[in-house]
């Protein structure tokens, strides 16, 4: 596994941005930059390209930061070269010559790579990346208030104004970095040009509009991510407009911003079907963004106008919905299963917190809020799958075993507490249990797409894939909901 403190032991250390650098790249490559500094090792900032920063927000962030970038066309050739928020070969970096190339990034993994470092495509942002290899170092980010208020910049845009967030870590460097509030205001009202103003009208003319399912596709010339955060916000607003998608193409790929104001449809969910095998995507439920790779669409002989269009009609043809308040299910065509015997794990939400406070449970899955009380435990899968459930619920399904509990997590859950912002991991603090097999369940895999409205949420959807399994519980046919194809052949056994 990659480390920061790898670098410690590199000569001649360049960090390079990528060409037309963004806040994401520039705070990226400063926190890098600082932390050698720290470590008493001697490292440089560039970028290149076609020109040189202009954007009047970036001006004003190097400025008011301190950040010490420098734009070079040519270089001699490098002991070590970082490339953050990019990667060796691809179209938007200067290629430059280096003895070592080590690549930190959250885009997809392209062909040109590097020696070696670390690509985490499912974040948001690479300051969200470089945030947790500081903190894995011991580098306290808040002691540095440039960095830290430059990293959370770096989110801030990448996320289109963090609305787009999807990843617990991003969420979680949201909500940790300490930044200087004057400073960001001032970037934030730096953001748009008349330019990009001009760009944002002309957009907003250029679209192709389903009027039966009420979606939209537009088309923005090259600009700020940004930019089409704010024309999406304003198509979404016209009432024959229930889904929009806004599209602009940069040096290596292609840009997505999406909005959704129905139910039916998840912009985060919708945003990932559109970049599924080219690209990477996520946000909220109403508000999501992606990024396509260029050679992705060129692999396939095809534009990225018409490969959205066609994406966009596989979309909204691919799935069904279904209300457990209202659902037409047979459970007689159905299977019943009860869940194995396989040690999960639960905690008492009042053994890490006190009784009624706030409480928000940060998974992979989304979030959950709940106050702690002591009728209301976290239960933990063996996929780190978390959720809340009452005493009395657990009390009919499961009982405590000396058998150990064991979960292969990507992202460790967290507790955290609403008013105090303080963040408790819950696995430390997890016992391990067993399913008794009293209540049992009806399901079936679905062979298609399909959306599933609980009793416990009706305004958001539980989402299954084909080969996912479609579930009601046998004490109460009106609790309908989705489990994953992986967690349920692993956790369920065929009556």
């Amino acid at each position: 596994m990659f480390s920061l403190s790898s670098l410690l032991d590199c000569d001649e250390i360049v960090i390079q941005c990528h060409d037309i650098p963004d806040a994401d790249t520039i705070a990226s490559a400063f926190a890098v930059h600082t932390y050698l500094k720290e470590n008493k090792k001697n490292s440089k900032i560039i970028y290149s390209g076609m020109a040189e920063i202009s954007k009047a927000n970036l001006l004003e962030m190097i400025v008011e930061l301190a950040i010490p970038i420098e734009y070079t066309t040519e270089m001699p050739r490098i002991g070590t070269l970082v490339l953050v928020d990019c990667q060796y070969g691809e179209r938007n970096v200067q290629q430059f010559e280096a003895d070592t190339v080590i690549v930190i990034d959250h885009h997809t993994e392209s062909k040109g790579g590097g020696s070696f470092g670390i690509i985490r495509s499912q974040l948001g942002s690479c300051s969200t990346l470089i945030w947790d290899l500081l903190n894995k170092t011991q580098f306290d980010v808040n002691k540095h208030p440039s960095v830290s208020t430059a990293l959370y910049y770096g989110l801030y845009t990448d996320t289109n104004n963090l609305e787009e967030i999807a990843h617990p870590l991003d969420k979680d460097a949201r909500d940790s970095l300490k930044f200087d509030n004057n400073i960001i205001n001032k970037l934030r009202n730096n953001n748009l040009s008349l330019s990009e103003l001009s760009i944002a009208g002309t957009a907003l003319t250029q679209y192709k509009i389903d009027t039966n399912l009420k979606y939209a596709i537009f088309k923005a010339a090259p600009c700020d991510p940004n930019i089409l955060g704010f024309i999406s916000d304003l198509a979404l607003q016209v009432n024959d407009i229930d889904v929009c998608l806004v599209y602009n193409e940069l040096n290596d790929g292609f840009k997505l911003s999406i909005r959704s104001c129905i139910r039916e449809v998840m912009a985060n969910e919708f945003s990932v079907y559109l970049t599924e095998g080219v690209g990477s995507g996520g946000g909220h439920i109403g508000k999501a963004g992606g990024f396509i790779n260029k050679t992705k669409i060129e692999e396939q002989n095809t534009d990225i106008g018409s490969f959205l269009e066609k994406r966009a009609r596989e979309y909204f043809s691919s799935y069904e919905v279904v209300d457990s308040a209202d659902h037409s299910l047979d459970i007689n065509c159905m299977q019943e299963y009860r869940k194995r015997n396989i040690p999960v794990g639960f905690v008492a939400s009042t053994d890490i917190f006190s009784e009624g406070e706030p409480v928000l449970i940060r998974t992979l899955e989304g979030d959950t809020e709940i106050e702690a009380s002591k009728d209301i435990l976290f239960m933990i899968g063996i996929l780190g799958e978390v959720y809340p459930i009452t005493t009395e619920k657990w009390g009919r399904n499961y009982a405590l075993t000396d058998c150990a509990f064991e979960a292969d997590y990507d992202y460790s859950p967290t507790a955290k507490n609403k008013v105090t912002g303080d963040s408790v991991e819950i696995a430390p603090f997890a016992k391990p249990c067993l399913a008794t097999g009293e209540v049992h369940i009806f399901a079936a895999p679905v062979t298609k797409n399909t959306k599933v409205f609980t009793s416990w949420n009706v305004t958001g959807y539980m989402f299954g894939a084909p080969g996912d399994y479609i579930a009601v519980r046998s004490d109460d046919h009106n609790d309908v909901y989705i489990i994953r194809r992986d967690i349920f052949e692993k956790t369920y056994e065929r009556l």
